[in-house]
């Protein structure tokens, strides 16, 4: 049995640099190989990856995106990986400890069938917690961290179940992401690209935990701070937040029969009238 980490990478060598020594002082009962997706850096990530005898390299040009980079990913192990391995998908901002896919693999296995992710820390103060992991209002098309709900559960907590899981540090078994029909990435290219892939997980027969003993750690403003400028760009621009065919996708994906019936009307009005949805 082996671990694959996934490593979509643009640039920033550096933060690569610094997630490969994080994974390869992993201690851990499996052998674990490193898969980096360089999409078209052009900062000399691909002349020091060159160099990695130890780390498996995958191209891109520059328009895979997450989502993108991902799926080259995944259609390249099925060719080469077991059912019973794993996926490790982690951002290349992130740091972690040395056991950090230990504890991700020991809940997988103790709560099978499971993908398992981490909670998000402040980079500066390890204390701090920022993320664990998210629950969905899909008739009001929000998300919402559980974080803000249950945070004196978390000190005692073994697993904490949610609707979704962020990319930045999870682990999926081979096998959940080959029912789940890996990813979409024509559709979701890059926001929530993440969360969607881990639903059909769910609706798989995969539940979906997050531990509190993982943590990636990272900077205060993990996340996008992208804004487009013009309702053209935020609605149709990939790099948005507001990219309306990803959206709907996700929501789609996410909705009962009901939900998806009605889905259209409700984006149309929170889209025009954003303070329905606190109603």
């Amino acid at each position: 049995m082996s671990v694959y980490a996934v490593v979509p990478v643009f640039n920033r060598l550096e933060l690569t640099q610094s997630l490969v020594g994080c994974l390869r002082k992993q201690t851990l009962n499996q052998l674990l190989h490193i898969v980096v997706v360089n999409d078209g850096s052009s900062d000399g990530t691909a002349e020091w990856l060159a160099t990695q005898s130890d780390i498996e390299i995958l191209n891109g040009d520059g328009s895979l995106f997450w989502g993108g980079a991902v799926d080259i990913a995944l259609r390249h192990l099925q060719a080469k990986a077991l059912n019973e391995d794993w996926v490790l998908l982690i951002n290349n901002d992130t740091v972690v400890a040395h056991d950090f896919v230990q504890h991700l693999l020991n809940a997988a296995q103790e709560h099978a069938p499971a993908a398992v992710g981490s909670v998000i820390r402040d980079e500066a103060d390890h204390s701090r917690l920022l993320s664990v992991g998210a629950c969905l209002d899909a008739w009001r098309l929000l998300t919402r961290d559980v974080l803000n709900e249950q945070t004196s559960q978390f000190a005692s907590a073994e697993v904490v179940e949610v609707d979704v899981l962020s990319g930045r540090g999870v682990l999926f078994s081979v096998e959940s992401l080959i029912a789940a029909g890996g990813m979409r990435p024509r559709a979701l290219p890059h926001y929530l690209a993440d969360y969607e892939v881990s639903l059909r997980v769910r609706k798989s027969g995969w539940r979906l935990l997050v531990i509190p003993t993982a943590a990636v750690y990272s900077k205060d403003e993990y996340g996008s701070s992208h804004r487009a400028l013009s309702w053209r760009d935020k609605l149709f621009s990939v790099r948005s937040p507001m990219y309306l065919p990803a959206i709907l996708v996700f929501w789609w994906e996410a909705s009962n029969w009901l939900q998806r019936l009605t889905l259209p009307l409700r984006l149309i009005l929170f889209v025009l009238f954003p303070p329905l949805r606190k109603l």
